[in-house]
């Protein structure tokens, strides 16, 4: 018999509903493990095998990339950053990512707003987060972002989400629940 606080096998209720917002704490935690990876490799650069699958929402509001791009990937695109970037900035008081890549000889650079991303993985250590675009009209980004701000801020307005931020079973058991 599993006790209420079993997440595993029919509980598909993950993380519990209640009255605190776990979903969006989960969600800024992650987004900062992105944004800090991001950070250092500005700083720093790729160290090893490390390189990075950035996945965002081209339809977002603020995704500035060319025509020809958003013509191509109207909805999500998926880049890379391994070899060939350059000047990768986080922009904390924009939120905003920014980088500079090449798409058919042509050199360009993007910028993302750190809502619009809904994935990044590192291949090399197989690392992957996934979370959802989110459009934070009531809360300004840069607040929840800032590293100043505690993570429950401006959650209140935010209101109830009904999208699964992060999937979870990789961490789950398997197997049956202990008798």
């Amino acid at each position: 018999m599993a006790d209420d606080h079993d997440n595993t096998g029919g509980n598909a209720d993950f993380p519990p509903s209640g009255l605190l917002p776990y979903e969006r704490w989960l969600n800024l935690a992650y987004r900062s493990v992105m944004i800090n990876a991001l950070e250092h490799v500005s700083h720093e650069g790729l160290a090893g095998d490390h390189h990075f699958y950035l996945t965002f929402r081209t339809d977002f509001p603020g995704v500035e990339i060319p025509a020809r791009l958003r013509a191509q990937y109207p909805h999500e695109m998926t880049i890379v950053l391994q070899h060939r970037f350059w000047d990768l900035k986080v922009d904390h008081e924009a939120n905003v990512v920014s980088v500079g890549l090449s798409f058919g000889g042509v050199g360009t650079t993007l910028v993302i707003p750190v809502w619009a991303f809904t994935g990044f993985a590192d291949p090399s250590i197989r690392f992957s987060l996934q979370f959802a675009a989110e459009d934070l009209e009531d809360e300004g980004p840069a607040e929840a972002m800032d590293e100043n701000t505690p993570a429950e801020s401006g959650t209140e307005a935010q209101g109830e989400t009904t999208s699964q931020v992060v999937s979870l079973d990789a961490f789950r058991r398997k197997g049956p629940s202990p008798a």
